[in-house]
């Protein structure tokens, strides 16, 4: 009887140290999202870019430096079945000066898809000197199958960017939005249904 006894108290324990384990895996995949926006912030890298108001401010407040050039530089990555790219590989530019750049987008899947570009900048501390009043990376994008979009890119670079950077390369990786809803097809205005 005592055999009996022994395995269930066993099992029991098993059981136990199996629900912490269980618990442990769920909160460390909840914790995983805000974790990873905190290393993204940390390093630079894969920043969800938001408008800031304050940017078109400070444009129309910027003293242009023609003391200085920067070269910046644009790359252009995708994740999935898109075509990507800048319509310029790289700009001499001053800081302070209002720049306007264009970059291709063509959804090569035979559905629309809702897509994301996400930036990056090397050097990651000039980062916080790209201050862009205009970019597709604001928000999400709905391209029906075989669209082609043009999307411009304004910005200026900050003249407290320090002196010894002299080159920017902005980089974009362009996905697709998992789980997101796609804009329905056209209908004319009226109800497919009808």
């Amino acid at each position: 009887m005592s055999e009996p006894r022994a395995a269930a108290a066993e099992n029991r324990t098993i059981l136990r140290k199996l629900l912490v384990v269980a618990v442990l895996m769920f909160g460390f995949g909840w914790a995983l999202i805000p974790l990873y926006r905190k290393i993204c912030e940390v390093t630079g890298i894969n920043l969800l870019t938001n408008k800031d108001p304050a940017v078109e401010a400070r444009a129309r407040n910027t003293q242009v430096d023609t003391s200085r050039t920067i070269v910046v530089e644009f790359d252009a990555n995708k994740q999935g079945p898109w075509r990507f790219r800048p319509h310029v590989n790289h700009l001499t530019v001053h800081p302070g000066e209002l720049i306007h750049v264009d970059y291709d987008l063509v959804n090569l899947e035979g559905r629309a898809m809702t897509g994301q570009a996400i930036p990056s900048y090397a050097p990651m501390q000039s980062a916080r000197y790209f201050q862009k009043l205009e970019c597709f990376c604001f928000k999400q994008q709905v391209l029906a199958a075989g669209e082609t979009r043009r999307f411009p890119v304004v910005f200026f670079i900050d003249p407290d960017l320090p002196k010894d950077v002299t080159q920017i390369t902005l980089s974009y990786t362009f996905f697709e939005v998992a789980g997101a809803a796609a804009a329905p097809a056209a209908t004319g205005g009226r109800d497919a249904r009808s």
